[in-house]
């Protein structure tokens, strides 16, 4: 057990020797306006059961809602991150940190369901550029031997984000109403001062913008990297459908096929991707030392829907929940920490950042407008049970499936190594 202690602290002196510095810094200030964006966009789903009762909505009501917000999202999001690899990482990240904390603030002020729809919309799409950003950022600044566990661990963001915003719920859903909640969106506003002031434009980004035009999203389509942008689209657009119903339904399902009240369920939801994050940190240690990227996601994915099949026909009580829940969050949610990686490391630079946004971000926003929904019709139509664990459940499956028809590319390649490789395909 000693020596165990030792090789990790030896590993991690060693990766802090490697990145100290300028890119350590960039890691964290990302990482953590990474997790105040996802903080703000969570919000809205622990705010779905209040909002439900308030405007007197059904759960496929609601679900329409979301689904709305997301393709108005999505569509807007694409546009705007094609000028990430064309005006630079700095300044829309900035836009996006900014532009984002008062949007989710005025969503709290929103007095018809039409208008919550569309400062829902706009929120997810101007919060959402943090993804390719943040993405681009740690890729192009990282040196190859430890981007992908720093890629992994910036995901932690994910879960983070979600955690935090429970223990925001947790008070104010119980004190206020859920108007109220959407204040904290303004928790996010200081980061706009520390990117300004503390991060730079990298320098593979800074060279590429001489060849980067707001035409980029059509260079997805030439044929040397048509075939992977499709695979990798489709594959991320089943994981978030499967993604999207069960952590936005999740809430309801707790309430109405569990019993639990808000609070109870902001706390096992909370806790639950807490705990999460220890499977994002594996999946990215896993990925760069052991297997290839391509492979632990394709294992983490499937062991995903083999948990959420057992958290939804086997758990009743609150800690049995809370174990399933806790370790298909590990393997479900972590298999991001490797997805995201692979992601930005196939992708030339100059239209890294364009093809994040739209095979990662686009795909994410499309899967979340129909993943919700259409889970939410099979529930009314079959119950909980039956129609929660199909319609997400089989999506995910197939999502780890189709990375299996993609390149397993040894992990620790330097990105201009990985262009040549595609290069002389």
């Amino acid at each position: 057990m000693f020596l165990w202690h030792r090789m990790v602290i030896r590993g991690l002196l060693q990766v802090h020797d490697t990145v100290r510095g300028y890119p350590l810094r960039a890691f964290f200030i990302c990482l953590f306006a990474y997790s105040t964006a996802q903080m703000d966009l969570a919000l809205f789903g622990y705010a779905i059961p209040s909002i439900r009762a308030e405007f007197n909505l059904s759960l496929t009501e609601v679900m329409k809602i979301v689904s709305i917000a997301f393709l108005i999202g999505g569509c807007l999001l694409v546009f705007i991150s094609v000028l990430v690899d064309t005006w630079g990482r700095l300044p829309l990240f900035q836009f996006s940190l900014f532009g984002s904390s008062l949007l989710v603030a005025m969503t709290g002020l929103a007095s018809s369901v039409a208008t919550l729809t569309v400062l829902r919309g706009t929120s997810i799409a101007i919060g959402g550029l943090s993804y390719p950003i943040t993405g681009a950022i740690i890729t192009e600044e990282f040196p190859a031997r430890v981007r992908g566990i720093f890629m992994g661990l910036l995901q932690i963001g994910y879960p983070l984000g979600w955690a935090m915003a429970s223990l925001w719920s947790m008070w104010i859903l119980t004190e206020f109403d859920w108007r109220h909640l959407f204040l904290v969106g303004f928790v996010s506003l200081p980061m706009v001062f520390v990117v300004r002031h503390y991060l730079r434009e990298p320098a593979r980004s800074s060279a590429s913008q001489r060849n980067a035009s707001i035409f980029n999203i059509f260079k997805l389509f030439g044929s040397s990297i048509r075939y992977r942008a499709a695979v990798l689209f489709l594959a991320q657009f089943l994981f978030v459908w499967a993604y999207a119903a069960s952590i936005f339904l999740f809430p309801s399902f707790l309430l109405e096929a569990r019993g639990m009240d808000s609070f109870n369920f902001s706390l096992l939801i909370g806790a639950g991707n807490g705990i999460g994050v220890l499977g994002y940190i594996l999946a990215a240690w896993v990925g760069e030392y052991k297997l290839t990227r391509r492979n632990t996601v394709v294992i983490w994915t499937l062991l995903g829907a083999v948990f959420f099949q057992l958290l939804v026909w086997r758990a009743e009580t609150f800690n049995q929940i809370f174990f399933m829940y806790s370790v298909m969050s590990m393997f479900f949610y972590g298999s991001a920490a490797v997805k995201f990686a692979y992601l930005a490391e196939v992708f030339p630079t100059p239209v890294r950042a364009t093809a994040m946004a739209v095979c990662g971000s686009f795909a994410v926003t499309l899967g979340s407008a129909a993943g919700p929904y259409y889970v939410s019709l099979a529930v009314e139509a079959w119950g909980w049970n039956l129609g929660y664990a199909m319609l997400t459940g089989i999506p995910l499956m197939l999502a780890g499936l189709l990375y299996l028809a993609l390149d397993s590319l040894p992990s620790g390649l330097e990105i201009e190594e990985i262009e040549t490789i595609y290069s002389q395909r």
